[in-house]
């Protein structure tokens, strides 16, 4: 991969207009397909069209579709699936599912349509379908290899969330709404399994069995455990003092979830361990998106952190906020391992894929200064970074 990161065509829905902490969302697959997921709550990215040479780009299009292997028989290949006018790229509704190659070059495969703008979206742990949460009230799921999607889920407000749990003993669908409500869905059966009702709105969550972590409006902060049914484990108090932007969990050295990072419109992160030896000493949280730098005494313009994701072999972290940078962590170091250049457009959403060699983020307006500054001409992208190397622990003296 090149130097510079590659602005390219992976997935992507986006959302005019919603006014709550709504984003634009994307997911790599489990290791056996390779496209991302997308979701949205603003103006996620439009066109996404890759700045490669048009002659390589029309290359890329006829590339084997070689990542998906026999199941390829979803979708058409080729742009024109996709539609080609500006209005019809900057549907917020749709949902779109690229390829992503061995080489950062990407595919379009397939899309589908809510009737209201997409919020946030999820895969099944074989890669085999998507799951989509969307302003319309309902979840859908998605067959990838019939191209086909049915409701799943209903609520009384936008389901601002939408994760899959795989438990050895269940499987379903957790959604958290706008209505206060998260729910457990099994995907046969349009009733859901349980409801648990929230202190608040839901502004954002995380899932990794055993472990699911919501943050809500009021910044309240619950953890549930996932064993033999859901339940609700522990509520926290918040440690940040300002609206909750987005969380993530991270895992122990033995893989298993262990605490999350929290993000607010402070540009400020909590690291939060569930049950740490000393609290007082292991828990922290630590300035970022903020100009000027964060160790300085003049006055800052301080920016919405806007996504967190973890290194899946390393354990470090990204994070993404609406001064348009993304910044990489080393969380036990306690110390920044890199920050990146200004783009002219807040990054709303990153990701990592599954063995971490891929870094991808969102450039997009993300409504954080109001409707008065959105500017229709600027393009919105999803870029891909070469991962590998800058997301490794600094070495420990």
């Amino acid at each position: 991969m090149r130097t510079h990161d590659v602005p390219t065509a992976l997935g992507a829905v986006s959302s005019a207009g919603v006014g709550d902490p709504g984003l634009p969302a994307f997911l790599f697959a489990p290791p056996r397909p390779c496209p991302l997921r997308a979701g949205a709550g603003s103006q996620a990215p439009e066109s996404l069209r890759s700045l490669q040479p048009a002659s390589r780009r029309r290359a890329t299009l006829r590339a084997k579709m070689s990542l998906f292997g026999t199941t390829s028989g979803f979708g058409t290949g080729g742009t024109s699936m996709f539609g080609s006018t500006t209005t019809d790229n900057h549907n917020p509704m749709k949902v779109r599912c690229w390829e992503v190659q061995d080489s950062g070059q990407t595919i379009p495969k397939a899309q589908q349509m809510h009737t209201g703008p997409v919020l946030d979206v999820c895969w099944s742990d074989d890669g085999s379908k998507v799951f989509t949460a969307s302003c319309d009230k309902t979840a859908k799921m998605w067959d990838l290899n019939s191209n086909q999607a049915i409701q799943i889920a209903q609520h009384d407000a936008p389901v601002k969330t939408i994760h899959w749990i795989k438990a050895p003993n269940y499987s379903c669908v957790m959604t958290g709404s706008w209505d206060k409500t998260l729910k457990f869905w099994d995907t046969r059966s349009s009733n859901p399994m349980m409801v648990l009702q929230l202190p608040e709105r839901c502004y954002c969550a995380d899932m990794i069995y055993p472990m699911a972590v919501v943050a809500t409006a009021e910044r309240g902060l619950i953890v549930y455990q996932l064993e033999n049914q859901p339940s609700e484990f522990r509520r926290i108090e918040s440690p940040l003092k300002h609206q909750h932007r987005c969380v993530a969990i991270f895992k122990d050295k033995q893989n298993k979830p262990t605490g999350f990072a929290l993000g607010s419109i402070e540009g400020r992160v909590a690291i939060h361990y569930i049950n740490p030896p000393n609290p007082a000493k292991d828990n922290f949280t630590f300035k970022c998106h903020r100009s000027n730098g964060t160790n300085t005494s003049a006055p800052q313009d301080i920016y919405a952190v806007n996504g967190i994701a973890f290194h899946p072999v390393h354990g470090t972290l990204a994070t993404v906020g609406s001064d348009g940078r993304f910044s990489f962590w080393d969380k036990d170091a306690r110390t920044k391992l890199k920050t990146s250049e200004q783009l002219d457009q807040p990054i709303s959403a990153c990701c990592f894929n599954h063995n971490g060699n891929i870094f991808a983020y969102a450039s997009s307006y993300d409504w954080s200064k109001g409707h008065e500054f959105y500017n229709p001409q600027k393009k919105n992208y999803i870029f891909l970074r070469n991962a590998a190397e800058e997301l490794k622990p600094r070495n420990k003296k």
